[in-house]
């Protein structure tokens, strides 16, 4: 008996260690973690795939550059240029459209730029520069801060004569930057999904929204296992597979905050 027993649990720590083996690391976005959203959709993977994901959040040009080391199997970002370097460089297997939502302008409700119920986000944002009205950027190279930065751009503001003024780059993501400009009453760009499971909003509100120009596409890459043989290939796949699948995009449609949807899937499957 007491053979059998031992036998027996021999056996359950094989199957607990072989679980535990399979797990991978996927390199993604703070929106996507602070979000929630992999709160719900991580769980459903490893128990219909039995691998576990641990994640990295930072911003997406982070994840990119973990991406580039190996130290991540997978990259789930959503900064499009940016992914499409990181393949031609060879980084990534293939790329795959996963989910979407759109980039909104935050603000106080006093709204000193007077942009509230605006469209022309390009509009918004002249607006808040010549009121010198205080704005909080990421400033952390992530997906979001790249977006920012391309429609400062296409806005026309030289952010120079910003900086240490009106203009602050805090470093960090979504989250802090949020909570920033709740405590300070400020402007900032922030992706929806974020923002919907954000608790701690103050006298912030949503000001200007709508633009095509606000669109968030997130894509999903397998780490190259050729550049980097640490990758673990067939189960980064997994992931990559599922998430494209037909019980992924369920999942993350599935996936609501208040009775809002936070993400929209898209991939082809």
């Amino acid at each position: 008996m007491r053979k059998i027993i031992a036998i027996g649990a021999l056996l359950l720590w094989s199957t607990v260690a072989s679980a535990q083996d399979r797990t991978i690391t996927v390199a993604s976005t703070t929106s996507t973690e602070q979000s929630g959203l992999f709160g719900h959709l991580l769980p459903l993977f490893t128990k219909a795939e039995g691998i576990g994901v641990k994640v990295v959040a930072v911003g997406t040009g982070q994840a990119l550059d973990i991406g580039r080391r190996g130290d991540a199997d997978v990259v789930f970002v959503h900064d499009r240029p940016a992914e499409d370097k990181f393949m031609s460089e060879g980084q990534g297997v293939k790329r795959f459209d996963v989910m979407y939502n759109d980039f909104i302008i935050i603000g106080p409700k006093s709204d000193p730029a007077k942009i509230a119920g605006g469209k022309d986000v390009t509009d918004a944002l002249r607006k808040i520069a010549a009121a010198k009205a205080p704005f909080i950027s990421r400033g952390d190279k992530s997906g979001t801060h790249a977006a920012e930065l391309r429609l400062w751009k296409e806005a026309g503001v030289d952010l120079g004569a910003g900086k240490d003024s009106w203009y602050r780059e805090i470093g960090q993501g979504m989250g802090p930057a949020l909570n920033m400009a709740s405590s300070s009453n400020a402007y900032l760009l922030s992706d929806r999904g974020t923002w919907l499971s954000f608790k701690n909003r103050g006298e912030l509100a949503v000001l200007t929204e709508g633009d095509k120009r606000l669109f968030n596409q997130y894509g999903v890459m397998l780490v190259n296992p050729e550049k980097h043989p640490n990758v673990k290939a067939k189960d980064g796949q997994a992931f990559v597979d599922w998430l494209v699948s037909s019980k992924g995009q369920e999942a993350i449609a599935g996936y609501k905050v208040g009775g809002e949807q936070l993400f929209f899937p898209n991939a082809s499957h």
